[in-house]
């Protein structure tokens, strides 16, 4: 009632959706209130991180396990933050103060409940540190040590995630987000159980619904519920997309019209394609690394703008279709941000090139 509202937002940028949707957006976070206590809402059903990794010497899955109430709170959150941000673009400033001041008692009440006083999170586990992290539950002097201890999690078992449905999605955004592309890297092309390319060396050519549909030993889980066309997992396509490629819109110009290209180069990768059909026309971003030099060649639409991040040390080791940018008036230089320098095109179609840093 909330997620897919504002991702259709993003993708098109048409404030009718959330005009049409506002009424279930709101309806859903008053249900979610309505079953919750002192801004906690531990009662009810809830499915979790379903499928998350159990190991093998743990039966009943309690080192991988989240808390469920910990897991709702989190999404409790999330949804009062994306109708916070839909009454804003809806101009609607008495619910945008409400569920502002709604937000802020939710994540009170959560680091009340689930944080120890030393910053540590009451469910130590992959999904737990990534929902926390991934929605901002944590404020801002506990999100470091919380991203480290997500990253010491994934080594304890050994470069190997443990998420389900519900973490899965977030888990290498966050860690990229945090400075950890490495790590990301190392998850998405792990090839052991559990991992996205497991299945893919048992023969798979769709994405399964288990880690393990078919177990290492190549038996099968219960027929029941062993789907092997099953999108979830799939989603980290979309850390592809956002991460690797770096092709993204900016909330601000949603829809595509104000675009962000960001790559990040890793993984011994040394080229990344992506291509997007937006509200106006094709976006395309491809990069390639070769002979000591960073490549991309970037597609933008007509009637759109883009922030593009090239991974150089300066200005003066980029050039776009052979000339440097200070002869290039239709390029202007925003400033240099951490290992990338921000240009700012209009729409066209660009040849960059830049000293590696990889």
């Amino acid at each position: 009632s909330t997620i897919i509202p504002w991702n259709m937002w993003l993708a098109y940028g048409d404030a009718k959706i959330l005009e049409d949707q506002y009424a279930s957006m709101k309806a859903w976070v008053g249900f979610m209130q309505s079953h919750s206590k002192d801004y906690l809402w531990n009662t009810g059903f809830h499915f979790g991180d379903w499928l998350f990794y159990r190991p093998a010497d743990d039966n009943d899955g309690r080192s991988a396990v989240t808390d469920k109430y910990f897991i709702a709170q989190c999404f409790f959150a999330h949804s009062t933050q994306l109708l916070l941000n839909a009454a804003k673009i809806l101009n609607k400033p008495g619910d945008a103060e409400l569920y502002a001041d709604l937000l802020k008692h939710l994540k009170e009440a959560f680091l009340k409940e689930y944080v120890t006083s030393s910053g540590r999170l009451i469910s130590g586990t992959q999904t737990a540190y990534v929902l926390a992290l991934q929605f901002d539950m944590l404020p801002e002097n506990l999100r470091a040590q919380a991203a480290q201890r997500l990253v010491s999690n994934i080594q304890d078992y050994n470069n190997h995630l443990t998420t389900g449905f519900l973490g899965t999605p977030y888990l290498c955004h966050v860690l990229s987000r945090f400075g950890y592309d490495t790590v990301a890297y190392k998850l998405l092309l792990q090839e052991t159980y559990p991992s996205w390319l497991y299945p893919v060396k048992m023969g798979a050519t769709t994405i399964w619904e288990r880690w393990d549909g078919e177990k290492p030993d190549s038996s099968f889980q219960t027929p029941g519920m062993n789907s092997f066309n099953h999108y979830a997992y799939g989603a980290i396509g979309d850390w592809m997309y956002r991460n690797i490629t770096g092709l993204d819109t900016y909330e601000e110009g949603a829809g595509y019209k104000k675009i962000r290209i960001r790559p990040h180069p890793g993984g011994n990768l040394s080229y990344a394609h992506a291509s997007l059909e937006t509200g106006y026309g094709k976006l395309d971003v491809l990069w390639k690394i070769a002979d000591g030099k960073f490549i991309m060649d970037v597609e933008i639409p007509a009637n759109t703008t883009a922030g593009i991040y090239i991974p150089a040390a300066t200005t003066e080791n980029i050039t776009e279709n052979g000339k440097p940018l200070r002869d290039l008036k239709e390029i202007s230089v925003a400033r240099k941000e951490g290992d990338y320098i921000l240009l700012q095109v209009g729409s066209g179609v660009y040849h960059f090139s830049a000293d590696s840093m990889k």
